[in-house]
């Protein structure tokens, strides 16, 4: 049996950024510092930043005045930080670069009275935040079938924004159900989708015409980890969803010869390498990785000082 590691896997640059604000401000500050949500979706990432003193909390409500506070990686709504403001929390923001350009355009489709609409997850904090950005009409579309139910103000006035995180052949279907339906749609010059999250797409459909069975590392609350299955299920290859080694069941590996591993762009490395290491012991004779892009992105941290 042979393991071929995608490329490129795992951690993404926003979610680099966000991590190392929190392990900065645990630095700065001395624990506690508070985070509001998971910084990112990754349960291990969340008990290692848990370890150094890091508090995840739901509501803001649950923070002690005064205390250092810091948004996820996904981002929030102009309320959130209002509130935070309010209770005298000294916020420091972790949002994404690319997710706080999707807000930034939201904002601007209103401006110009377009209905905007958000193709992406009910229920996500990312598409939650981004909805809590309009001055104006906002709608959550999560399929074909909604974008033909749906009701706008002016058909002419009418403009999409995407979580950063979707599947690319899911969302390019809505966006031909939209733009025959509104002929006039207000796009952007490219998809909101991120480009780690398109890469990593791209090297899963790569990876699945060379492999029997692909594991994908990643929580199972990660939207980007949740489409790199999907992605590779669709291709017609046998794709699982673990948060770590323990979780293979070796019945999966009956009659692969051939196992691709990739991660979600929230997982950590080690874990892939803990994935490798279990497929060693039950009989791989070897690992290598694929040709693909090496991503050179990086993003600035914000100023820690709050």
């Amino acid at each position: 049996m042979e393991i071929i590691l995608a490329r490129p896997r795992g951690f993404c640059a926003g979610v680099k950024r966000a991590i190392s604000i929190v392990s900065k401000a645990l630095e700065l500050y001395s624990p506690p510092v508070y985070v509001l949500h998971e910084i990112v979706h990754n349960s291990h990432v969340i008990r290692e930043l848990t370890a150094k003193g890091a508090v995840f909390v739901e509501q803001l409500e649950d923070i002690p005045a005064g205390s250092v506070t810091i948004f996820s990686a996904h981002g929030v709504s102009r309320a959130v930080t209002e509130q935070a403001a309010a209770l005298g929390l000294r916020v420091i923001d972790a949002t994404c670069p690319l997710v706080a350009q999707v807000h930034r355009r939201v904002t601007r489709l209103n401006k110009i009275s377009c209905d905007v609409l958000v193709i992406g997850h009910k229920g996500h904090p990312e598409v939650e935040g981004t909805c809590g950005h309009a001055d104006g009409a906002v709608h959550v579309i999560s399929s074909v079938d909604e974008v033909e139910s749906l009701t706008v103000r002016d058909p002419a006035r009418v403009g999409w924004v995407t979580q950063t995180t979707l599947s690319v052949d899911d969302t390019a279907a809505i966006l031909a159900a939209l733009r025959r339906r509104f002929p006039l749609l207000a796009e952007p010059e490219r998809t909101d989708i991120c480009f780690a999250t398109t890469n990593r797409q791209r090297a899963v459909r790569q990876l699945a015409d060379m492999t029997d069975l692909l594991l994908v590392v990643g929580s199972k609350n990660s939207s980007n980890s949740n489409r790199l299955r999907e992605v590779a299920s669709k291709k017609g290859v046998p794709a699982y969803l673990i948060d770590e080694a323990d979780e293979i069941d070796p019945v999966w590996l009956r009659g692969a010869r051939r196992v691709g591993v990739t991660a979600g762009a929230s997982a950590p490395e080690h874990l892939v390498k803990e994935v490798a290491d279990w497929l060693r012991r039950h009989g791989a004779v070897s690992v290598t990785e694929m040709d693909g892009e090496t991503e050179q992105i990086a993003f600035q941290l914000p100023e820690l000082r709050v």
